[in-house]
């Protein structure tokens, strides 16, 4: 049993890694966001499929009802990156990351609508604790800056965010995770074709390599190992694991983009760390007993 949870641990966490390469890419990457969002689809529909075809996974949904939730959850998130997107472009990475979480906070109030639990003060109490940090880490609260319209898009991120990853939780106990994925881009690749057609797209010819980078690592790998990981972890659980996003986020655009971290970016971060560990072993307790 401890094996089995540090093994789902691990990929949790590396999930986390993989998505928050998502900070520097939607930053750097010079297109129009819905564009970057159907490319970014698009390319990790072929990854995808290639993987459920070596893994010889079924392409069969059992029911209509499952099929309007896939429907649902492609779209959620699709206006959970699009706004996540143009955070990012309004502020910057640490802004742009920090803002959209405080969809912990927001996952752990809605989960007992979604699911038969009751709701865990435990969890109200981290989100608080990665409320405080995220708040340590904006350094302008100004009405007229740019970056309070960043953090505005990252909070109307967080809200589709939490919502997807809790109708998603309904789904993974029947499918598997890299399946849902899959229809989901299938979904928003689908929806977004009018970007296409009345927004530039020429700038693919030469953003290309990190928009394959952000398909296949961010996309590919880590959205579905996240949502895999919903098997193991209710959404609450997962959601703060995850909160080191934004840590991971800010170094790679420390390396990436030169956006260097203040003191109090590092004390937030630090405190967004410590709820990561605090609820890694309290989940654990729980598995092991």
């Amino acid at each position: 049993m401890r094996s089995s949870y540090v093994k789902h641990l691990f990929e949790l966490n590396l999930a986390t890694v993989f998505i928050s390469t998502s900070g520097a890419l939607g930053k750097f990457i010079d297109m129009p966001t819905p564009v970057i969002i159907w490319w970014r689809s698009a390319l990790a529909i072929l990854f995808l499929y290639g993987f459920i075809r070596f893994r010889k996974i079924k392409l069969t949904l059992y029911s209509r009802r499952e099929a309007i939730v896939i429907l649902i959850s492609g779209l959620l998130t699709g206006v959970h990156w699009i706004t996540y997107f143009y955070a990012l472009k309004l502020s910057n990475v640490a802004i742009g990351m920090l803002s959209l979480f405080c969809y912990p906070v927001i996952t752990a109030l809605l989960e007992p609508i979604f699911v038969k639990i009751k709701l865990d003060v435990i969890h109200i109490l981290l989100g608080i604790m990665v409320l405080f940090g995220i708040f340590l880490l904006v350094p302008d609260f100004s009405l007229e800056s740019s970056h309070v319209q960043g953090i505005l898009f990252g909070l109307v991120s967080a809200i589709f965010y939490a919502l997807r990853i809790l109708i998603s939780k309904q789904l993974v106990v029947k499918y598997n995770g890299t399946l849902l994925m899959f229809y989901q881009l299938i979904i928003l690749s689908v929806v977004l074709i009018p970007a296409l057609v009345f927004m530039d797209t020429s700038g693919i010819r030469s953003e290309w390599p990190f928009v394959f980078v952000l398909a296949l690592v961010t996309t590919a790998l880590g959205h579905t190992m996240l949502v895999h990981s919903l098997k193991h972890f209710s959404g609450s659980t997962a959601s703060i694991i995850s909160s080191a996003q934004p840590v991971f986020g800010i170094i790679i655009a420390y390396f990436f983009l030169n956006e260097i971290p203040t003191k109090h970016t590092l004390l937030g971060g630090l405190i967004i760390f410590l709820t990561v560990i605090i609820e890694s072993v309290r989940s654990r307790k729980t598995k092991v007993t």
